[in-house]
């Protein structure tokens, strides 16, 4: 890495950084903000969430063209701008279509910053170093969150609207403090329009398609996005209130608990998996979420005490932690790596746009099951965890050995892109 991209790279995790403290400010309390702060009851309350993820949906399938077009620099400086209105408009709005609309405008510059900020760091690292940026990223958001919402959770009071309208103030100006970080960066590969790939987005899109690696990536992706981050706030946690009898503060504990787990465990997974292959680190996850499956089994299904499952309770979001700490340098670098060169940003927005739809699926389908059928719903997560295991195992088989192992790359900045000889025995 040079040290123009070290310089680059260290902004970006700064704004990263500070951009997630904003965002902790304003997540954990935007349903109470909405049903209860503005008085608008619990339906508008749900349709903001749904706004959130349609809003995604529409923009993501363009954001790729646009970062592949115009670099990924400016798109997320929009975007960021797109969120902070959006998000001091959210906190001054006192009707529904004021707080739907400004949701939108939120939602939409939140889903188009996860692909620009991920192609920024693709153009900013190189094959050897771009997991560790990714595992930075990774910390540096759930730090941020952390932080953001325990100083929340002190500023906020639900008798009072204008503290929420201060929570949402300070989350739109963290937005603008990292654009305005982002707009000092110097690109050292950000590529001139004319530089970028003349076919169609009908073209792009059938090329992305014709990857066989990165559509059995994304059915990957989407199964791990539904299985587990589409539970942490849904369907585990009305299982863990309704079948294991948990409190709201244990619950508070548990996630807790998962925050915890990535930000103390995050580096030194990362010695373990740097030189380890891939696929085999994606479908060890899928074993360690089975193993939480089980665990909250025991929570909620055992015969214990409430404290031995308020203690499996918390330990099954600690354990998703883990996994999710593995998956941060190996499942977005490798997104990076399938691309062709300069279409990153397209690649990442078709993955974002799955995640997208995992994150829209997994509360719809897992929160109603969770609630009334613990044990169906509990057996239904767990095969969902060891097929996490069987899909990577069978990704392994599309990959290069670079790809899978790019440790092995020497000096290119794009891992395999070229003819590489596929994966054969074990290094």
């Amino acid at each position: 890495m040079t040290r123009a991209m070290g310089a680059a790279m260290r902004r970006i995790h700064v704004g990263n950084a500070l951009s997630a403290f904003g965002l902790g400010f304003t997540v954990p309390y935007l349903y109470v903000y909405v049903a209860q702060v503005r008085g608008l009851g619990a339906m508008t309350a749900g349709l903001v969430l749904a706004v959130f993820a349609v809003a995604a949906l529409i923009v993501l399938p363009f954001a790729g063209r646009a970062i592949v077009r115009r670099g990924p620099r400016p798109v997320l400086i929009v975007a960021l701008v797109l969120a902070a209105v959006g998000s001091m408009s959210l906190g001054l709005a006192g009707s529904a279509a004021a707080v739907l609309l400004s949701a939108a405008a939120l939602g939409a510059g939140q889903a188009v910053m996860q692909p620009a900020l991920a192609t920024m760091i693709v153009e900013c690292s190189t094959a050897e170093t771009r997991s560790r940026a990714f595992a930075m990223q990774f910390f540096l958001q759930n730090l941020g969150l952390g932080v953001g919402g325990l100083i929340g959770g002190h500023l906020v009071d639900t008798t009072s609207a204008s503290s929420f309208t201060l929570l949402f103030g300070i989350e739109s100006a963290m937005f603008l403090v990292l654009a305005g970080v982002v707009s000092t960066v110097r690109m050292p590969h950000s590529p001139a329009i004319g530089d970028a790939p003349s076919q169609s987005a009908k073209g792009a899109w059938k090329q992305l398609l014709g990857n066989r690696a990165m559509v059995q990536l994304s059915v990957l992706g989407f199964v791990l996005f539904f299985a587990c981050y589409g539970q942490f706030e849904s369907g585990l946690s009305a299982y863990g209130v309704e079948a294991a009898g948990i409190s709201t503060s244990a619950l508070g504990t548990a996630l807790a608990a998962n925050t915890a787990m990535i930000v103390v465990a995050q580096f030194a997974v990362l010695k373990f998996v740097e030189r380890r292959r891939r696929s085999r680190v994606i479908a060890a996850v899928g074993l360690i979420w089975a193993l939480a499956w089980v665990t909250a089994g025991f929570a909620g299904l055992g015969h214990g005490s409430q404290e031995m499952a308020t203690a499996a309770f918390v330990s099954t979001y600690a354990l998703f932690g883990l996994g999710e700490a593995m998956l941060s340098p190996t499942v977005a670098p490798l997104v990076a790596d399938l691309a062709p060169e300069g279409m990153a940003g397209q690649y990442n927005s078709a993955f974002a746009l799955v995640k997208q739809l995992a994150l829209a699926l997994g509360p719809a389908v897992g929160g109603p099951l969770g609630a009334s059928l613990p044990a169906p719903y509990v057996v239904t997560f767990f095969l969902f965890s060891l097929g996490i295991s069987v899909l990577a195992v069978r990704l392994g088989r599309q990959l290069t050995a670079v790809q899978d192992q790019p440790w092995r790359a020497k000096g290119s900045r794009v891992v395999a892109r070229g003819a590489v000889e596929p994966v054969g025995v074990e290094a």
